[in-house]
């Protein structure tokens, strides 16, 4: 069964470069002169690419704030996380720093973890109820700090904000395509250095603790890690919602295996979900692709309500 899955992943990654709103042919996409040539180098091979990394990045991100909260639905969109990466994109926009838009995402992400800690610190507990309520609330004052940046921008910015706000995997060449995958890369090299400490936060604080883990120092630097990840890969697609929510449990129940053993699987079918996703919203007969986040949000939002239900019972 685990072959099965692996080899229809990979044929996944092989024929996506080929489907799209425009037919392209085996025969021309090495001739250099030729549209085809364009079309599958320059277009489709980086998105396939973007797409494989990002679902990577935000699948592993979602199984870390799961592990470190102990909590089943954190991810970094439920937790406001990507919402802060998006609004300090659309600052950037809006005020002209074009050039330092995953600065400012990554800001805006690093801000949203800062204030979920001084909060749940207060709070005394990082137990589901108080993070989640706290993710709630960031997420709103996001949503309304991003419409008084609507108001602020113009027709041009306007489009750039909303093409942000439904994420969109619309890349052309490799320029924006090589930052996320040297985020997402270094994500994974970072989360199997910490693998250890991942399966002793799994169980308790105090655990981990008494295992001579230093608990803040860890969660400290694992969420920082997952804020610039999340910053860089938000700054470049918009935010994609749900992937590291839907993947790492459904993984779980196949390989019926905790968090730390599951850090490279959450990786690699993660980053096949979000290509998946990506051939739906380009297949579905529309005048123009689908922006992703939707599909994403269509397949996860009834997933969270299962987790819900599931966690009640």
């Amino acid at each position: 069964m685990k072959y099965m899955f692996i080899t229809i992943s990979l044929l996944l990654l092989a024929v996506a470069p080929f489907f799209g709103q425009m037919e392209i042919s085996l025969s021309k996409i090495n001739n250099i002169t030729s549209i085809d040539y364009k079309l599958f180098w320059d277009l489709r091979i980086p998105r396939v690419i973007t797409a494989f990394f990002t679902g990577a990045l935000l699948g592993l991100s979602g199984l870390i704030f799961q592990s470190l909260f102990r909590n089943p639905m954190s991810t970094p969109f439920t937790l406001g996380v990507a919402s802060g990466a998006t609004l300090g994109t659309a600052f950037a926009i809006v005020f002209g720093f074009i050039s330092f838009v995953a600065l400012f995402g990554f800001l805006g992400a690093l801000l949203t973890i800062i204030i979920l800690f001084a909060l749940t610190s207060k709070l005394k507990t990082y137990e589901t109820s108080s993070l989640l309520l706290v993710g709630i609330a960031l997420s709103f004052f996001y949503s309304a700090s991003l419409m008084i940046l609507f108001y602020l921008s113009d027709e041009t910015q306007s489009y750039e904000i909303i093409r942000f706000t439904m994420g969109s995997l619309d890349v052309v060449g490799l320029t924006h395509t090589i930052p996320v995958v040297v985020a997402s890369i270094l994500l994974l090299f970072m989360s199997l250095g910490y693998k250890k400490e991942i399966k002793l936060l799994l169980t308790s604080y105090d655990n981990a603790f008494l295992k001579g883990i230093e608990v803040q120092k860890t969660n400290t630097v694992l969420l920082i890690s997952v804020s610039i990840a999340i910053g860089v890969a938000v700054s470049i697609t918009g935010p994609i919602g749900f992937v590291g929510l839907i993947i790492p449990h459904i993984l779980r129940i196949i390989y019926k295996k905790s968090a730390d053993k599951l850090l490279i699987q959450t990786f690699f079918y993660s980053g096949i979900f979000l290509v998946f996703c990506d051939l739906i919203s380009r297949k579905l007969g529309t005048a123009s692709d689908v922006p992703i986040g939707v599909i994403t949000s269509f397949l996860g939002g009834p997933f969270f309500i299962y987790l819900l239900i599931r966690k009640r019972k």
